[in-house]
């Protein structure tokens, strides 16, 4: 007896063969374009030919994974039998689900695994087998990599992540064929999505230079400037590596101590400043305080030979100078974002082996000094990767934008990356307007020997945590730090794990505060408390035993964590002055907030 199909399963409409034929017409002429997109930097020598850095990385390792297995026939059979008992299993299942009888599924997804939602992925056989067959290859994938002994760390990990990056990719809910909300979609559209999805994928590969650039956002619905990043405020000094932007007072009162704010330049400062609703700096002026933040400049070859030392000096340093100039105070309250919290760490380090006392309080937003626990990043860092890395980086002098954005994408490929491609390019439908992703994707380069310092003194060699970072012959001891420090990790940060943030707060040498705030990288520190989401945890001293020890004895607390922060801010010096305008007569501004180096597009 055939199964009854759920009445929750959309019909397939008929399809217009005429109109089907012309959009496939038209789906085959925007093809031809993207390939023409593709192929002239390369035929202009623009783009070398050839295997990717990632992919080459990639099929070594995947190499050395396979040579465990095969190197003894025993192990290599019982490696196909594994999977061979599997498939069979599920035609087993396959099968008596075809005669009418009722069977479990041999495989299921996780309940949070939006691709498989659709209903028709278990009421159709030929979709639930699809399904089945995937997660039963990519489970046996995954114990492909867990079990191969004698891999080292580092090889297990680029293997685990290289895995799930296929996985991700060969999943049938990427294909029209196998997916069932993209069959009836072209079905019942004759096929127009496809064609609108060709159409975009041309001008996407025209708009990236030859390579897929994925558009995660509706880009002409934002402006920096109009609708982003339009807190009143004024850029009051400026160098070749930043501007120092200070923000029009909202209140008649300010906190005497200034707050600064250094922001990565791996990405763009105004994530803190996104609409009126989600700034974090239009808050921190409401609540009184006056605020400067550094916008980095995105470089180009002109900054090719500046390192850590340059970023520090023309960075924080010059902005505690300026900020000096404008209020008349030596010392700022300090903020540093993930690697803006690394270099705020150094200058901290190397304020106090220089005896110069100019920080009433630190605060790091899921920023690492230490990298044991560094996550996926870590993944395209060895000696090798680095090596080529900075190879390709001497012949511009920087890193070019998209290859950091594409990382980045990659540790959420299924969120960040084949979602878009289903809609955009399969679809055919635009993105919707979503400002963090327009901000995600505003990319920016990296010059070479910043870049390189970072990633071999970092991730490679964990110099900082241990003492033996040198930064302008100065070397650093976090220890020597004794300011308070507020040191905020997230949950599900992918990029600097709560783990890692958590073993950082013992290598300062002053009191810490330690606060683990709900969600991720960005949405666990945008986190406005109108909002009312999320929640964070506040508990016993960071940085000894373990984060899940610590998490046991944590109190939670409802909502975002900002006010916390503040009531922490205050407690160190409540003292209060009338406002201040930008340049506190001292400085002339220079243009009006948000300036002209977060305008420069990568």
């Amino acid at each position: 007896m055939a199964e009854k199909v759920p009445s929750d399963v959309p019909k397939v409409a008929s399809v217009d063969v005429e109109a089907f034929a012309k959009n496939l017409a038209r789906m085959v002429e925007d093809g031809g374009r993207a390939l023409a997109a593709y192929l002239k930097p390369r035929e202009e020598g623009k783009v070398q030919p050839g295997l990717s850095d990632e992919m080459t990385d990639m099929v070594k390792t995947f190499g050395e994974v396979a040579e465990y297995w095969l190197s003894d026939p025993a192990r290599a059979i019982e490696l196909q039998s594994r999977l061979g008992r599997a498939y069979l299993d599920l035609w087993g299942a396959a099968a008596k689900r075809m005669s009418g009888e009722s069977t479990d599924p041999i495989a299921k997804p996780d309940p949070r695994d939006r691709r498989f939602a659709d209903p028709e992925w278990s009421s159709n056989q030929f979709f639930d087998f699809v399904k089945q067959a995937y997660l039963l290859s990519t489970g046996w994938a995954d114990k492909l990599v867990a079990d191969a002994k004698d891999l080292d760390p580092h090889t297990r990990q680029k293997a685990e992540f290289y895995v799930k990056q296929i996985a991700n990719a060969l999943s049938p809910s990427n294909f029209v064929l196998t997916n069932p909300e993209l069959f009836r979609e072209t079905v019942s559209s004759n096929a127009e999505n496809l064609a609108r999805g060709m159409h975009m994928l041309a001008e996407d590969i025209k708009a990236g230079g030859g390579d897929l650039k994925i558009r995660q956002s509706d880009a002409e619905k934002f402006e920096v400037g109009r609708n982003l990043a339009n807190t009143p405020g004024k850029v009051v000094f400026e160098n070749e590596l930043m501007q120092l932007i200070q923000y029009a007072p909202s209140t008649p009162t300010v906190l005497k101590v200034p707050l600064l704010i250094v922001p990565p330049w791996i990405n763009k400062f105004y994530v803190l400043d996104l609409t009126p609703e989600k700034s974090f700096i239009k808050w921190c002026t409401d609540q009184g305080l006056t605020v400067f933040v550094i916008s980095w400049v995105n470089p180009d070859e002109r900054h090719a030979a500046m390192g850590f030392e340059e970023y520090m000096r023309l960075g924080p340093l010059a902005a505690m100078d300026a900020i000096e100039t404008a209020t008349g105070e030596r010392k700022v309250h300090t903020i540093g974002y993930c690697v803006g919290g690394t270099l705020l760490s150094i200058t901290l380090a190397y304020l106090a082996a220089t005896a110069q006392d100019r920080v009433v309080s630190a605060t790091l937003f899921a920023a690492q000094v230490d990298f044991t626990h560094a996550g996926d990043l870590k993944v395209f860092v060895d000696e090798d990767q680095l090596k080529v890395l900075e190879e390709r980086m001497a012949e511009r002098g920087y890193l070019e934008g998209r290859k950091m954005a594409n990382a980045f994408n990659m540790l959420r490929s299924n969120d960040l990356i084949w979602p878009y491609v289903v809609n955009n390019y399969m679809r055919g439908k635009k993105p919707m307007a979503f400002d963090l992703l327009y901000w995600n994707s505003d990319a920016t380069r990296m010059p070479a020997a910043n870049h390189s310092f970072y990633l071999r003194q970092c991730y490679l060699n964990n110099t900082l945590s241990q003492g033996k970072m040198t930064i302008a012959n100065v070397r650093l001891d976090l220890k020597k730090v004794k300011v308070p420090l507020y040191n905020l990790a997230t949950r599900e940060d992918h990029i600097a794990p709560a783990k890692s943030a958590f073993l950082g707060s013992k290598f300062f040498g002053g009191p810490v505060r330690f606060v683990l705030s709900g969600s991720g990288h960005i949405a666990g520190v945008v986190n406005p408390p109108a909002l009312n989401k999320y929640q964070y945890w506040t508990g016993p001293k960071a940085g000894i035993g373990t984060i899940e020890a610590w998490m046991k004895k944590a109190k939670e607390h409802p909502g975002s964590w900002w006010p916390d922060w503040m009531a922490w801010i205050r407690s160190h010096d409540d003292t209060t002055v009338p406002a201040r305008e930008p340049g506190g007569g001292k400085l002339t501004p220079i243009e009006d907030a948000p300036g002209r180096y977060v305008k420069v597009r990568a």
